[in-house]
């Protein structure tokens, strides 16, 4: 009977590996095709066939096409992946760290931060490090969100503090931002206070190759880095004393993951500006479809921030013909339902 047992079991487990690993494919053929449709919406707009055929063939299409997906669309739209999939994972690591399902980088503050370091720059020409002159508004922008990091990381170190503390702490730290952002725009001038307010509102329309590449650079140097703390970060599922009885150092992993959390998030808001809601959707929307076992998960989570971004988008583009709206609009109006139901449901008690 344990035999039986064991290979039923065995049995099982394979069948829910088969059933993430069609998820996660899912995802991404849902990503590639919401990719292709980003590529062809704009004012002119090209059939998925023309998008796919320029993409495999760039030599076999007009110029003006080439240009136009290339040079103009392709930046954006990959902007909208990395960025997505960067906050998702930064959000669902925040989540499993402080062990909160409200946790993101926008609801602790460290977006907020970054919008005070981008602004300072754009309404008074400061800069926190002054030997990168060219890159001053996004290189503000990290220090400050890396610098709410590290206050978050030193809060949640004291004793007694719960995971509920923290997440106030960023709710502070939110306000406290937002009242120095105000301040800044009271004694700016008007076009610095257009500047920063357009900013704060999050677009993609900025979007450059070179943000794609170290945009890129950061995901690729910190995805494998959490993924070999996958079992680590599984086991804090299970609770502090838990996770120390298996071998793990939750103070160093927390610091760790912190850090690496905190570069994804406060590069990809440095570069695209405040984006909200993507750090605490996606996470959720991959928790729901694959549990919390980390090897799924963590792929899973980005996955979905970079199909709800992409998806964003899109829906930037059409819902008023020939306007764009600025993306973390469009976040934000998905996100606040979300962020209410996460509130006021009991599951979000059972943490």
């Amino acid at each position: 009977m344990t035999d039986i047992g064991a290979a039923e079991g065995r049995d099982f487990y394979r069948l829910l590996v088969l059933r993430r690993q069609a998820i996660l494919a899912a995802l991404t053929v849902l990503l590639v095709l919401s990719f292709c449709a980003d590529l062809a919406l704009g004012p002119a707009r090209y059939g998925l066939g023309q998008v796919v055929g320029a993409l495999l063939s760039p030599g076999s299409v007009d110029d003006q096409l080439r240009v136009i997906l290339w040079d103009i669309r392709m930046p954006v739209a990959l902007t909208a992946v990395i960025v997505g999939a960067s906050l998702s994972i930064a959000g669902l690591q925040m989540q499993t760290i402080l062990n909160n399902p409200l946790a993101s980088p926008f609801t602790l503050g460290i977006s907020a931060g970054a919008g005070f370091g981008a602004a300072l720059a754009l309404a008074f020409g400061v800069a926190l490090f002054p030997f990168a002159v060219d890159y001053v508004i996004p290189i503000n922008a990290f220090l400050m969100a890396m610098l709410t990091s590290l206050a978050i990381y030193g809060l949640s170190l004291r004793r007694g503090v719960s995971s509920e503390t923290i997440v106030l702490l960023g709710i502070a730290l939110v306000f406290i931002f937002n009242a120095l952002m105000s301040l800044i725009q009271f004694f700016a001038s008007q076009q610095a206070v257009a500047a920063v307010v357009f900013w704060t509102m999050g677009s993609l329309t900025k979007a450059t190759w070179p943000k794609v590449w170290i945009s890129v650079a950061i995901l690729a140097a910190a995805a494998p880095l959490l993924a070999r703390r996958g079992w680590s970060l599984t086991s804090m599922r299970l609770g502090d004393a838990k996770a120390e009885s298996m071998g793990v150092n939750l103070r160093t992993l927390r610091l760790e993951v912190l850090v690496i959390v905190s570069l994804l998030a406060s590069v990809s808001v440095s570069f695209v500006g405040t984006i909200g809601f993507i750090g605490l959707v996606g996470p959720h929307v991959a928790r729901m479809l694959l549990g919390e076992d980390q090897r799924f998960l963590l792929p899973g989570a980005a996955l979905s921030g970079a199909l709800i971004l992409s998806l964003g988008s899109i829906l930037s583009k059409i819902i008023i013909p020939g306007t764009v709206i600025p993306i973390g609009i469009v976040t934000s109006i998905v996100g606040i339902p979300f962020f209410l139901y996460l509130i006021l449901s009991r599951r979000s008690q059972s943490w």
